[in-house]
C-alpha cells in the first residue's frame, strides 16, 4: 500500500484546531481555531469525498483518531462517503499510551511502529490514508514512510499554532504530482518526497 497524508494547513503552516469548534484544540494556548471550516467549494469536498473512497486502511495518531472516533465513528449514515469509508475498513493508530481502541476494526500500533507501518505498505493495495494527525505525519517524515502528501491549503494565515513543519526537522525535495485551486482560494497541492534538497554551492 501507498501511505498518502492528507492534511489541511494555513498559508503559514498551522495544522492546529482547524476544525469545527473553536475550543477543540486549545493546547499551548491556542485560541483561533475552526480556521479552516466553511473554506473549500463543491470541488474540493468532492475531491475529499474521492480520497477517503480511495482508502484501503487509514493510519491516525492518537489525538485525530479520538476526535474522528467521537464524530465519524458514532454516525450510521454509510452512504455518506466519509462515514461510510471510516467505518468499514481497516484503522491504526499510533499510540504508545492508548490501550482500549472501541472503535471497531481498530489495531492499536506499539513497539516498533516504523516496521510495523512497512510491513503495512508492504501489503498489496491501493492507500493506506493519514488524515489530520500532524504529529504523526511529521513522525512518518522523520522516518522515511510517506509516499505522497496531499496540502489543502487554506488562504489564511493563522499567525499562532503548531505548524506542520517544525523549525529544525528533516529537509525534503518535494516533486509536485499535482495542483488546483477552487472557486474559495483553497489551493490543493500533492507531492511525493524525492530524497534531500539540493543545495548552492561555492
Amino acid at each position: 500500500m501507498k501511505l498518502t497524508t492528507t492534511t489541511q494547513i494555513s498559508v503559514d503552516g498551522v495544522v492546529q484546531g482547524n476544525g469545527g469548534a473553536s475550543d477543540e484544540d486549545r493546547r499551548r494556548g491556542f485560541e483561533r481555531g475552526g480556521w479552516a471550516m466553511g473554506k473549500g467549494d463543491d470541488e474540493t469536498r468532492t475531491f475529499i469525498n474521492q480520497t477517503y473512497q480511495r482508502a484501503d486502511a487509514f493510519l491516525f495518531g492518537r489525538r485525530t483518531y479520538e476526535l474522528f472516533a467521537g464524530y465519524w465513528g458514532v454516525r450510521e449514515d454509510l452512504e455518506n462517503p466519509i462515514v461510510g469509508a471510516l467505518n468499514t475498513r481497516p484503522k491504526y493508530v499510533a499510540s504508545s499510551t492508548l490501550t482500549d481502541a472501541e472503535w471497531a476494526d481498530t489495531t492499536v500500533l506499539s513497539g516498533d511502529v516504523v516496521a510495523t507501518i512497512s510491513e503495512l505498505k508492504a501489503k498489496p493495495g491501493g492507500e493506506l490514508q493519514v488524515h489530520g494527525s500532524g504529529a504523526l505525519v511529521r513522525w512518518l517524515l522523520a522516518n522515511d514512510l510517506v509516499d505522497e502528501m496531499t496540502m489543502l491549503i487554506v488562504p489564511v494565515v493563522v499567525g499562532q499554532g503548531t505548524r506542520l513543519f517544525p523549525d529544525a526537522g528533516p529537509d525534503i525535495a518535494l516533486d509536485l504530482v499535482d495542483s488546483r485551486a477552487d472557486s474559495k482560494g483553497v489551493t490543493i497541492q500533492v507531492y511525493r518526497p524525492a530524497g534531500r534538497p539540493l543545495y548552492a554551492t561555492g
